[in-house]
């Protein structure tokens, strides 16, 4: 428990030193943690849900890389550091190195300032109406929901702690299937809240979330922003996701019958996460420029390229590396080797340090419907596939409708439509297939989770 006592006391470190596109003059040393859970003001209001919204990309890098890697999305290569393929790609973690520890703090250290904040609310004397109350209360919870459901995704059967709200008596630790529901029960009382939180929020969304609007009202010039309403229909989309990992498809459909899935939209639609190299704002760390050195890269799996359909536009998320023959002056192959491990490919989903990092899109919230359907009604599923594929630049599906087929065709355009989000682990985990990844080198084995830090332990 030492690990969660300790993050108590820097969780709002966090949310004082990182801003999420604040506008200028706005101080971010105003608010302290004693000052908000004994009663937040509406300047504190702000200034706290921008640092939350600024604390999820924490640590992004890590948590990404981690799943990505056990899920043989790439090779992250760092010579400095030999565990990412060593101990991520032979299953022999550490429970108290970083790829277990910093993650797991990172997220706790932002529940903790989402549960600061909501005792704030509870406390506040300010000038709020019912609302304001209710629409920060479902934003917040929102958010809370969200980072529990990272920490689980990691820790899958060795279980998360819920309750830890009070730091001297943190709640048990529940197992998978407790976590998930108690993150639904969360979810739930958001949707709830924001039903009943009119139509603006106290606080300004900042422009990531600004495609949850309705198409009309996206145009230039426009100068509707995302309210309650807008904004619930991510929740939705949120708890659909969490509903399919509980293997409710009926509770899933209907979520995302709410959510802001749409097969017009572009497939991009969604909330993100936004970078700058503005003020106190961070650049995107899982940017990397091509042809990157062994000092820190990330490499495609050499599957990923192998198992594509032809003309597959999402191919353009890797970029084959090349290198000037100075002697020649003509580009050459400039393939990298660490470790007995040699891909050609670069990773480039994000293509300059400020590209948005995706929480949620329109293209995955498609790929839940097909699950969703893929059993009881494979026409829907089929449907929903194809609205991917053709995005993708590829001909309609021909193959088998039967529920295991449409769950290999499902989790093949997830693959590709999700690449490098850190999704590819847990959907193989999901349907026990984890056996079917690639085993590069021999003594490589597939990890089902990452451990327990070790203080957690104590």
């Amino acid at each position: 428990m030492k690990l969660l006592r300790k993050i108590t006391i820097l969780a709002f470190v966090t949310v004082l030193v990182l801003s999420c596109e604040i506008k200028d003059g706005e101080n971010l040393n105003g608010a302290t943690t004693d000052s908000v859970a004994q009663g937040i003001t509406r300047g504190a209001l702000k200034e706290t849900i921008s640092g939350v919204l600024a604390a999820m990309r924490t640590q992004l890098a890590t948590q990404i890389d981690g799943q990505s890697v056990a899920g043989r999305e790439y090779w992250r290569i760092q010579s400095s550091d030999p565990r990412w393929t060593a101990d991520l790609l032979t299953a022999t973690l550490d429970d108290n190195s970083f790829y277990t520890t910093n993650p797991y703090a990172a997220r706790y250290a932002n529940i903790k300032n989402v549960n600061i904040l909501l005792e704030g609310l509870r406390n506040t004397t300010a000038d709020f109406t019912p609302e304001e109350i209710a629409s920060a209360r479902g934003f917040a919870n929102t958010i809370k929901a969200h980072e529990l459901l990272m920490v689980l995704n990691r820790q899958y059967q060795n279980g998360i702690r819920v309750d830890v709200n009070n730091p001297k008596d943190l709640g048990p630790f529940v197992t998978y299937e407790e976590g998930l529901a108690a993150i639904a029960e969360l979810l739930s009382g958001a949707i709830t809240d924001l039903k009943e939180g009119g139509s603006s929020f106290p606080f300004s969304i900042p422009s990531g979330f600004d495609t949850l609007r309705p198409k009309e009202d996206r145009e230039p010039g426009s100068t509707v922003v995302v309210g309650p309403v807008d904004f619930m229909k991510f929740v939705y989309g949120l708890a659909a996701r969490v509903a399919v990992y509980q293997g409710d498809y009926v509770t899933a459909n209907n979520f995302l019958q709410n959510s802001f899935l749409d097969p017009t939209d572009a497939l991009s639609a969604g909330a993100y996460m936004t970078f700058s190299l503005t003020g106190a704002d961070v650049a995107n760390p899982l940017f990397f420029a091509l042809n990157a050195t062994v000092a820190n890269a990330r490499i495609a799996h050499p599957s990923f390229i192998a198992d594509a359909e032809m003309n597959d536009t999402r191919l353009g998320k890797v970029v084959f590396r090349r290198k000037n023959n100075k002697e020649t002056n003509m580009l050459e192959p400039n393939p990298l080797t660490q470790d007995n491990l040699t891909g050609q490919y670069d990773v480039f989903v994000y293509t300059s340090n400020t590209a948005s990092v995706p929480i949620m899109k329109n293209e995955e919230l498609l790929l839940l419907s097909a699950e969703v359907h893929h059993i009881t009604n494979p026409t829907v599923a089929v449907a929903a596939i194809n609205v991917v594929r053709t995005a993708a630049n590829l001909p309609p599906y021909t193959g088998d409708t039967n529920p295991e087929a449409l769950v290999t065709e499902i989790l093949k355009q997830r693959r590709y439509s999700l690449f490098a989000e850190g999704h590819r682990w847990i959907d193989m985990r999901r349907f026990n297939r984890l056996a079917d990844l690639p085993i590069d080198r021999d003594g490589d084995r597939i990890i089902m989770q990452f451990p327990t830090p070790a203080n957690e332990n104590n």
